[in-house]
């Protein structure tokens, strides 16, 4: 059986979204090829994960997490299904040691877990998806996707995924509170199919906001936004993202690129930025990385790695609920050696990688554009 060519569809958006400084040159140093630097870990499967606060023992599947460090426990939080029908989705909080992390144990030990995020208003209603745990100054953050109102409504084909974003208590660590769901502007949320891969990057006073909305012109589009503007609903404050840059186009060989997990702070104003591809033949998920500045209203890719960084070869990121997918969502410096990483691991798992940091500069120094 042949593969099916899929043209690339004309972009209707293509000026109604700025580009960002080195757009051009990204899209022609990259590469469908792959040299992977992610040394694996091991993972952590459902049947050995309990939940605390819910009347099933385990998560037919626990995957997508994101994580914090705080001194020697890795506070990972994971999206989770408790059932296929409608593969309604929560998201949940474990603490392990570090050390189990990084020493294999997580291949063999139990954990326990309690849900933190469940499904409460329009904007997740169907499920609360892919979590983006970070720090902004001192605040902790959580990015979500959620399944809207609007989901399953074959009538309605706008506004189906939204990204929400809640805040960890100060007091209770355990407890977060849901404070912004993040729209376009205008006409444009009119015409947007979905919003995902989402989370806010703080750079001295500037906020910005690193999205993938996928527009009725049936593309997906990277991009940032540099202002925002604050409207107040009554269930949660609306945030509309203005002034959108677009970071990259996908290769051809591509379906769509995504941001993976919060990127690591290098430099004054600079993050290196991890970003997934989706390629038209298998649909297999693979992951790359950018040098993006951040400079006031200029949004610039410094540098980009000409090849992927990581793609789908251990059984579990092969064989899952959605084969051939690994999808980062957790970032964490360890040292000025090492960062870690989580990732779900086939729709199914969870994962942990490191990158030495040596070997990804190296792979961005390939694609130094400024």
């Amino acid at each position: 059986m042949s593969p099916r060519r899929v043209k690339p569809r004309p972009y209707k958006y293509h000026e109604v979204f700025p580009k960002a400084n080195g757009f051009r040159e990204a899209s022609e140093i990259r590469l469908f090829e792959t040299r992977d630097i992610v040394k694996r870990l091991g993972v952590i499967s459902p049947n050995r994960v309990f939940i605390n606060n819910y009347p099933i023992s385990n998560p037919p599947a626990i995957f997508n997490a994101s994580m914090l460090l705080e001194g020697e426990t890795a506070k990972v939080y994971a999206r989770i299904i408790v059932g296929y029908y409608k593969y309604v989705s929560g998201i949940v909080e474990l603490e392990l040691p570090l050390e189990d992390i990084l020493s294999g144990n997580i291949n063999l030990n139990y954990y326990a877990s309690r849900i933190v995020i469940s499904p409460s208003s329009k904007y997740d209603l169907w499920g609360a998806e892919d979590p983006r745990t970070y720090r902004v100054k001192d605040t902790v953050y959580m990015t979500y996707t959620g399944r809207t109102i609007n989901f399953f409504n074959p009538a309605i084909r706008i506004e189906r995924t939204l990204p929400v974003t809640a805040i960890r208590d100060e007091v209770d660590e355990h407890k977060w509170r849901k404070i912004y769901v993040h729209r376009l502007p205008g006409e444009l949320e009119d015409e947007m199919v979905s919003n995902k891969d989402a989370y806010i990057v703080g750079i001295g006073d500037n906020k910005y906001f690193f999205h993938r909305p996928h527009m009725i012109d049936e593309n997906y589009y990277l991009l940032i936004g540099k202002e925002w503007r604050r409207d107040v609903s009554d269930e949660i404050t609306e945030i509309i993202v203005e002034n959108n840059i677009e970071i990259m186009r996908p290769l051809k060989q591509e379906d769509k690129l995504g941001w993976s997990s919060p990127p690591i702070y290098y430099r004054k104003n600079k993050v290196i930025a991890f970003i997934h591809g989706v390629d038209r033949q298998i649909g297999a998920y693979r992951v790359f990385a950018a040098e993006i500045e951040l400079d006031g209203n200029d949004v610039a890719v410094a540098a980009v790695t000409p090849r992927y960084i990581m793609e789908p070869r251990e059984s579990y990121e092969v064989f899952g609920d959605r084969p051939y997918t690994i999808f980062p969502c957790g970032t964490a410096r360890l040292n000025k050696e090492e960062v870690l990483i989580s990732y779900g691991a086939g729709d199914f798992m969870i994962g942990f990688g490191l990158i030495k940091m040596e070997d990804l500069l190296g792979e961005l120094d390939k694609g130094r554009i400024y």
